[in-house]
Formats: C-alpha cells, structure tokens, sequence
C-alpha cells in the first residue's frame, strides 16, 4: 500500500535544476526537512527526480508514490530521531473534560506519542457556522520555499485554508476558550484557529507540526512565542471515505467524524521534540473534508 505525496510543478523545476546546477541530494532533502516535511516524504521526491534524471524512471510531474504510509513502526521512536523523554500530558486524565460550556468525551489514549481522541469538542451548528464563515475565504495551502524563505503554494498538501483572528468574532472567542479549555493551557498560548478544506482526492504529506528549529525563519518565530507543543484537529464535516489522521509511527489512523476531534502532544518541559507525532492526512477518496486546527504555544503567541 502507497500513498501519493503531491506537490507544485514548481517546486518540481526547483529540485530538478538545484539537481542539474550540482546541488547533493542529500541537501535539497535536508532543505525540504527544514520545513517540518517529513524525512521519507522528502526523500521521495527528491529520489524520483535523481532516478528520472538517470533514466531510471518516467520523470516526475506533480506527484510521487511514499510507500506504506501506515505501517505502524517496531516502536513509537523513530529510528535515528533524537531522544525525547514522555512526562505527565498537559491533557488532564479522565474519561472527560468539562470546558466553561461543554463537557468533552474522552474516546481513546496512546501514550506514544500522547494523543487523544476527543468526542464532542464542537456542535453540529458551530461546525456548520465554521465552515459559512471560512469557505469566502480560504486561499491555496502554502509551504516555505526551502531557497528563498516565502510562502509558495504547495500541492503537497492539496488543501485550501485560512486563518481567523484570535477572538475575532464572538463564536471564535467562544471556540478559542473551549479549546484551551481543553488543551489546558491559556488562551493567549493559542494561534489562530485555522480552517482547511480538502476536496476529493487532497491529503498531505507526512509531517511534524512542531517548529524544525534549525529553519531561521522558525527561530524567529520560537524567539517571540516558544515552540509549538500541541495541537487539536477537529473535524467540521463527516467525511464518506478517506480523510483519516494517520499516525504512522503509533499505527493509528483516525477517522473524521463531525465535531470529534484529535489531539496530540510533541514537546516535553526539556525543549525535546516527539518524532514519533509525524502524521498525514489520507487523501478523501469520497466527498470533502473540513477541519479546525489549533496550535499551542510554550509562551503567549506574538505573530510575525
């Protein structure tokens, strides 16, 4: 089984001529890397594209296959990933969290990487509300330009989105109380909530949503705000066929159900980042999918 990692025919003309000017592989790998693209996702581009220019293989367009994306691994830690030490969740235990307005089911918990499956985070009419509010506004899904350092449109993850403003209206404030809430820590610590739509067919690649910090443009933002440390996905829209979060390294793969949601932590108290929270998005082979996505912060979230 495979699954197909997408990108931009530009950033394919990228890797082929930093390949033709004599750039290593192993470089143009590391510069995907550094932004958060996953290892095995990186290699299989940039190997495609060394195997066509050796006529080994067709030369790539827009896509390459990543075999076995949801293998589980032999263990929860990757080979070779920097050791990272498990301490007491920031989620509180129990089979349910009360937030000022809403109690939250506790569905499932694995402890490596620590994640959650959460039911009950949003109602039906605030996912509704959500999406109305988002749809006028959703804009290509972007990713850094590994020479440059700008935003360039990324079919890697084949997903429209946008951000809303902190409290923007009174149901984000809302929403953003629940959730930090949830997540247990201040609201303020929070990003903007951030909403993406994917069509029939749209995934992403496996990747981490902490911040790689070896990317300068990543050391700026952890300077002012700290490091991501956790993250909630929740879903807008029952999904027919495809769309699971899909933890390779844990074997999990969950599936989007309206309202329910994922949660998952990567970065203890000693600054050391969980590889073991790479996940994906598997592409939706029926329908559409929507989700609410939610960072948190070490410190209070000061934007560029």
């Amino acid at each position: 089984m495979s699954t197909i990692v997408r990108f931009p025919p530009a950033l394919g003309d990228w890797v082929r001529g930093h390949l033709d000017e004599g750039v290593a592989p192993a470089e143009l790998r590391q510069a995907l890397r550094e932004r958060a693209i996953a290892a095995e996702a990186a290699q299989a581009i940039v190997d495609a594209f060394v195997r066509a220019r050796l006529g080994q293989a067709p030369m790539p367009v827009d896509h390459v296959a990543l075999p076995d994306p949801i293998a589980p691994a032999a263990s929860a830690d990757p080979i070779g990933a920097p050791p990272y030490r498990h301490e007491t969740p920031r989620l509180r235990p129990g089979t349910s969290i009360a937030t000022n307005d809403r109690v939250v089911g506790v569905a499932a918990r694995a402890a490596r990487p620590m994640l959650a499956v959460l039911n009950g985070v949003f109602s039906a009419d605030e996912c509704e509300a959500l999406i109305a509010l988002a749809r006028g506004r959703l804009r290509p899904s972007t990713l850094v330009d590994p020479t440059t350092g700008l935003d360039v449109v990324s079919g890697l993850r084949a997903s429209h989105g946008m951000f809303f403003r902190p409290a923007e209206t009174p149901l984000i404030a809302r929403l953003d109380r629940r959730i930090a809430e949830i997540m247990n820590l201040p609201v303020s610590h929070g990003e903007g909530l951030q909403i993406l739509h994917y069509p029939e067919g749209a995934g992403s690649a496996p990747h981490y949503d902490f911040l790689v910090p070896s990317n300068p443009a990543n050391q700026a933002s952890i300077a002012r705000s700290g490091q991501r440390v956790s993250t909630l996905v929740t879903y807008l829209n029952d999904v027919p066929a495809g769309g699971e979060t899909v933890f390779p390294a844990a074997g999990w793969a969950v599936s989007p159900q309206r309202g329910h949601a994922v949660y998952f932590e990567y970065a203890n108290g000693q600054g050391e980042l969980d590889h073991a929270s790479l996940h994906a998005s598997g592409a939706v082979t029926q329908g559409e999918k929507w989700v609410a996505t939610k960072w948190m912060r070490e410190r209070p979230f000061v934007s560029a």
